[in-house]
């Protein structure tokens, strides 16, 4: 909309007298500038945005429930944003899955073909046209669909090929030129029948049993992609690191020592080289520590036992007497037992 300037609807006919600024409610001098928009005047210092409250760019403005607006404010409060482009809509507006979209930005998410005049699909939380759509329910059902011919593949028959899944008859091996089926391989981005795929000793993944093309690792008689050879517990790769190989599985060095070493009863990482047997606990040696002050220890130190963890004499000295008599005779108490259940017999 577009204020005309110095037209006030025939009320000049009746004199300033009776005029008022509809925002700052003074009234108007004959050397006072003035607009007037639908009817109502203003100064034309006070016909400003409701929002930011600077002129209007070229005079255009945007009203909404009374109020007036600046295109920029209008939008930011009031327009659509597209849940693509992150812009502001202006015209027409797609309104689907939770959203507002351009017409143009509102696309397939398989193959990002426009949606907004021939409808689309909703697929796990995705807008897919039909055609896609098609396919992943395909696929969801565990049939493949071709990548060059598009029509459905028979349970087992496909073969993947640079990513995607095809019918085996519409490619022949590399180097014989024989029609592939399910058993070929791909090597190197080529295709190869199984037994010329053989004879070029590449090395089969312990794992995914299938070619390995790069790095190799050779462990527990088998050969693994870098990225298969995963620790049999927490399943993280090596990537080069030390393993440990146990019953014929492979063992990242901190489950090796959780199920089979020692763990650190204050760090939890394992006890590598020295330890410190104590407490009926192991330590790492620089972690075998006073509980209270972090004096370090040693097997010359004396120390107390405390809560089930050391202490040394100067801070179990500053214990109250009455509690050093108890932890006395409490470790009584634990050494009588001990003695009793190692001098009971055997369970036969």
């Amino acid at each position: 909309m577009e204020p005309d300037h110095l037209h006030i609807n025939g009320d000049l006919a009746h004199g300033f007298e009776n005029m008022v600024c509809v925002r700052c409610r003074d009234g108007f001098s004959m050397q006072d500038q003035m607009v007037n928009s639908s009817g109502e005047v203003w100064h034309s210092e006070c016909f400003v945005c409701a929002q930011c409250f600077e002129p209007f760019p070229d005079g255009i403005y945007f009203e909404y429930e009374g109020r007036k607006y600046c295109e920029h404010d209008f939008h930011v409060l009031f327009s659509p944003c597209c849940g693509k482009c992150n812009e502001f809509i202006v015209g027409r507006v797609i309104k689907a899955m939770n959203a507002s979209w351009h017409p143009g930005c509102f696309c397939c998410e398989i193959c990002n073909k426009q949606l907004a005049d021939v409808g689309f699909l909703r697929n796990a939380g995705r807008a897919l046209c039909r055609e896609c759509n098609e396919r992943e329910k395909a696929a969801g059902h565990g049939r493949y669909v071709c990548h060059r011919c598009h029509a459905m593949i028979d349970d087992g028959q496909h073969i993947k090929f640079r990513g995607d899944s095809f019918h085996p008859y519409h490619f022949k091996c590399k180097r014989c030129n024989v029609e592939l089926t399910t058993s070929s391989r791909e090597v190197n981005g080529e295709l190869y029948c199984l037994r010329c795929h053989d004879t070029m000793g590449i090395p089969i993944c312990g794992a995914c049993h299938r070619p390995i093309e790069e790095r190799v690792i050779a462990a527990l008689g088998k050969h693994w992609h870098v990225e298969h050879f995963v620790c049999s517990v927490c399943e993280k790769p090596f990537l080069g690191h030390r393993h440990y190989e146990r019953k014929g599985l492979p063992y990242c060095e901190q489950h090796f020592h959780k199920l089979f070493g020692n763990l650190c009863f204050r760090c939890g990482d394992p006890c590598c080289g020295e330890v410190f047997q104590a407490l009926q606990k192991t330590w790492c040696v620089k972690c075998f520590a006073c509980s209270f002050c972090d004096k370090k220890l040693d097997q010359k130190t004396k120390f107390y036992e405390f809560d089930m963890k050391p202490t040394c004499k100067r801070c179990y000295d500053r214990f109250p007497t009455e509690l050093k008599k108890r932890i006395s005779e409490s470790l009584k108490d634990r050494d009588v037992e001990n003695q009793r259940r190692s001098m009971s017999p055997a369970p036969k």
